[in-house]
């Protein structure tokens, strides 16, 4: 029971958090037409909507940061300017590309994994595959 009270809060305000998924989107956009593509990632990773079960909200959400890990090019330029915030999040959505089954984004899933977890260690894995509160 406490932990579907969880998800209630969060499923309160779908329209406010697809909303703020839209603004998201449009800043997204913007940054990417500015050649900033770690920018755009790291907005796209902020105030995910973790504890909602809303197939929409994770879905929107994951089209968002799905743009925006396609336009990175430099893996390792990405994680020099990356926090380490954001690891265990984007861990999270690259095991969501990888469910899709479409090459060129399980492609580049895989190459960001890699180099994730050579920067965050098998932890970061972990943390992603046993954490069933917040899902993306």
């Amino acid at each position: 029971m406490a932990s579907s009270a969880v998800y209630l809060d969060a499923d309160e305000n779908l329209e406010a958090i697809i909303s703020r998924i839209d603004q998201k989107s449009r800043k997204i956009e913007t940054l990417l037409k500015q050649s900033k593509p770690v920018e755009a990632l790291k907005t796209a990773l902020e105030g995910s909507p973790l504890k909602t079960r809303d197939e929409r909200c994770k879905s929107a959400s994951w089209i968002v940061v799905h743009r925006a890990l396609m336009a990175i090019r430099d893996v390792d330029g990405m994680f020099n300017s990356l926090d380490p915030e954001y690891y265990d999040i984007l861990m999270k959505y690259l095991y969501r590309g990888l469910s899709t089954g479409d090459r060129p984004t399980c492609d580049q899933c895989l190459k960001i994994h890699e180099k994730l977890t050579e920067r965050a260690g098998l932890g970061c894995i972990l943390r992603s595959l046993a954490d069933t509160v917040n899902t993306v």
